[in-house]
């Protein structure tokens, strides 16, 4: 049996701190903190579910960040 690999470690990052920043400034220092993809979604937008390591997702409203999570 193939050893299940071992997925690589986020960054130890909050979520909340990313809450009431601007989208483009968010974006920026997620990636600057290491997060490999950024994701900003408008308010109710339909997206898959899946938990991806290494993602971080803002829901944007009128250019600022109303909720931030991983996966």
């Amino acid at each position: 049996m193939a050893p299940i690999p071992t997925p690589p470690a986020e960054p130890q990052d909050t979520p909340d701190a990313y809450v009431g920043l601007a989208a483009d400034g968010a974006e920026r220092q997620a990636r600057e903190r290491g997060w490999s993809t950024v994701r900003s979604l408008p308010p109710g937008a339909i997206i898959t579910m899946e938990y991806r390591v290494g993602r971080l997702n803002f829901e944007v409203k009128e250019g600022v960040v109303i909720r931030c999570w991983k996966g």
